[in-house]
């Protein structure tokens, strides 16, 4: 293939992915500016190694070089800082996107939903990444068993295994940061309702014996 005909197809068939590649990328990074640097060295090495592709899955292809790229860059960084652990702070205050539901005109109305997905990102957070890859990428980029299966490298039973686990941690996390909120300072928590609030989990680092 000449480069010319190499470099057209590649934009044809990788282009339409690079929101889903940036997404992903923003999720496990926790960093817009981390994000950014994946996603173009992800590119890069995809364009490089362009002339292997044989596939007709361009998207689940180019989301594994993503998670891929980004898995080398924290062993690095972990490595160079001696596995010194994420700081939600950094990033707690930035908007992260997906699940954002603006349906309605009411302002009050858009005040709650915005409220409660910051309260959901934030939760996803906190997740470990094992399964908080799953999720963005069933949840937020409707993946099947199939195509996270190829992102992720591990057997679909163990992708379906992860999303219920994450999908129950995500919903207790949630309902505890609800209560939490809900529930006055001075006052006990109500029966029967979770109360606490999200513990932060270095969760930047790669899956270790999560199933």
């Amino acid at each position: 293939m000449i480069p010319t005909e190499k470099s057209a197809r590649f934009e044809a068939l990788a282009l339409p992915h690079l929101d889903a590649a940036y997404n992903l990328a923003r999720w496990l990074t926790g960093s817009a500016g981390d994000a950014d640097d994946v996603v173009q060295d992800a590119y890069l090495r995809a364009f490089r190694f362009f002339d292997r592709f044989e596939g007709d899955n361009a998207r689940a292809w180019l989301l594994a070089i993503v998670r891929n790229t980004w898995f080398t860059e924290w062993r690095r960084r972990a490595d160079a800082a001696d596995a010194t652990p994420y700081d939600e702070t950094l990033h707690g205050d930035e908007r992260l996107p997906g699940w954002d539901d603006e349906s309605g005109n009411d302002p009050e109305t858009l005040a709650v939903q915005r409220d409660e997905i910051e309260l959901v990102h934030r939760a996803l957070e906190a997740l470990p990444v094992a399964y908080r890859e799953v999720l963005v990428l069933r949840e937020l980029e409707d993946m099947s068993y199939r195509d996270i299966v190829t992102v992720v490298g591990v057997p679909i039973g163990t992708v379906m295994s992860r999303l219920s686990r994450g999908r129950r941690l995500l919903g207790a996390a949630v309902r505890a940061a609800q209560a939490s909120r809900d529930t006055p300072a001075e006052a006990s928590p109500v029966q029967g309702k979770p109360a606490g609030r999200l513990t932060s989990v270095p969760s930047s680092g790669p899956p270790k014996g999560v199933e």
